[in-house]
């Protein structure tokens, strides 16, 4: 894992493993009994390419931040937005309705589950 000074870094699969692991074990725990079964937590969820090449092309783009969210029926999910040389977050005027900002319709695993593979088994 990376240190405070720099963000991200490449782990090994057998780390990935353990960490997917351990998550999908435990992600049911971590909330409130009253919320068991409701999939809150997704296994994990999938973006197209072109959400990270738009946010990676805004000018001055050094790194993305991923938030987490809540939508309406409670069910977590990733927000992805580009965060700039001075480490902010690059975000549209507050009174643009659409654009290429914010990226967060993923594929939500469950339903939309990948094949098998050791992070997901």
């Amino acid at each position: 894992m990376s240190d405070a000074s720099s963000a991200g870094d490449f782990i090994t699969l057998a780390q990935a493993v353990e960490m997917t692991t351990r998550f999908r074990q435990n992600k049911n725990s971590v909330i409130s009994s009253s919320f068991s079964g409701q999939e809150i937590i997704a296994i994990c969820d999938k973006f197209d390419r072109t959400i990270f090449d738009k946010l990676l092309g805004k000018a001055d783009c050094a790194a993305i931040r991923i938030y987490y969210g809540m939508d309406e029926s409670l069910r977590i999910h990733p927000i992805l937005v580009a965060v700039d040389s001075n480490d902010a977050d690059i975000l549209p005027g507050s009174n643009v309705e659409e654009g290429d900002d914010i990226g967060e319709e993923s594929l939500r695993c469950p339903p939309f589950c990948p094949m098998p593979s050791p992070l997901n088994e």
